[in-house]
């Protein structure tokens, strides 16, 4: 092989090589949303991909209606009132809203943008995995005349996971400010959002416990301590369950006697994952479907 040709190769493969690597520290960068899609759409994602992300809207947002959640009137007006103040531009908290499971956290939330989202309100929600894009998110929004409620759904952090310090960070004391558009909402099954174990409430014994347990046990509590303002949701009574089955089984038209209504809608509770709104709206769905079956058959 020529002297020549193989200096050629040479820088042709050189060449390759910055291409390759052009197109890496491209990938890493984050996709910039075109204005028109965040002027035409209320409710995104923030998909991850190539160690970033980008918008990704949502077509179809689901909007709750507030009337429809009964049963938790409290925190409805504390985050009805903090939300206010957000779109205000007025102080507000970031929001942590915890408790059982199917008590209408999630709802709650996206019932703030279904009331709110004609006052300039937008909900983008990110997964547990796109909480190290924070400050990417953050600086997409920054000058847009929106105020962004960044949704972070049923949280919870193991002790190896990173993401909760990302979290942390952009709660308060990162290096990167908030943007005043921007507010954090998050539900969790738990209210530390990290488990407690037992150990970490007795004195060392041995060698390999930690010699202050109590310093592990401030680093989780203090991820939860940044949300300004918790909201706690408990398990609803039997009356508020029947009173839920009974709204909706008005909404969807059904005329059934109240007494038989309600029997039928215990003995699903008593079948079913526990007592919620969540499964009072799973039963009038299942008891609506059989119904109109059943009215359809007898045609």
């Amino acid at each position: 092989m020529s002297e020549k040709k193989r200096n050629q190769e040479e820088l042709f493969i050189q060449l390759l090589e910055k291409a390759d690597s052009l197109l890496t520290h491209l990938g890493g960068l984050p996709v910039q949303p075109s204005s028109a899609m965040l002027d035409d759409y209320i409710a995104f994602r923030w998909r991850a991909q190539n160690g970033t992300g980008h918008l990704i809207p949502v077509k179809h947002p689901n909007l709750v209606g507030l009337s429809d959640l009964i049963g938790i009137a409290r925190q409805s007006t504390e985050l009805d009132r903090n939300t206010r103040q957000f779109l205000q531009g007025l102080p507000a908290n970031h929001v942590l809203l915890w408790g059982d499971r199917g008590t209408g956290k999630s709802s709650l939330v996206k019932g703030m943008l279904a009331r709110y989202a004609d006052d300039g309100l937008r909900l983008i929600g990110v997964s547990k995995e796109g909480l190290v894009h924070l400050q990417e998110i953050a600086e997409v929004l920054w000058e847009r005349p929106e105020r962004y409620i960044l949704f972070c759904d049923d949280l919870a952090f193991s002790e190896d996971e990173p993401e909760y310090r990302e979290l942390k960070a952009m709660l308060e004391g990162g290096i990167s400010a908030c943007p005043d558009n921007v507010i954090i909402y998050a539900t969790s099954n738990r209210r530390h959002l990290m488990p407690r174990q037992v150990r970490e409430n007795r004195f060392p014994q041995n060698e390999e416990d930690e010699l202050y347990p109590r310093e592990a046990t401030e680093e989780k509590v203090s991820l939860s301590d940044r949300f300004g303002l918790r909201l706690a949701f408990q398990r609803i009574s039997q009356d508020t369950y029947l009173q839920i089955v009974s709204h909706y089984a008005e909404k969807q038209g059904l005329s059934v006697p109240t007494e038989a209504l309600h029997r039928t809608a215990l003995e699903w509770e008593a079948s079913s994952s526990g007592r919620s709104g969540r499964v009072a709206y799973q039963f009038v769905v299942d008891l609506a479907g059989r119904l109109a079956l059943e009215s359809s058959t007898d045609v």
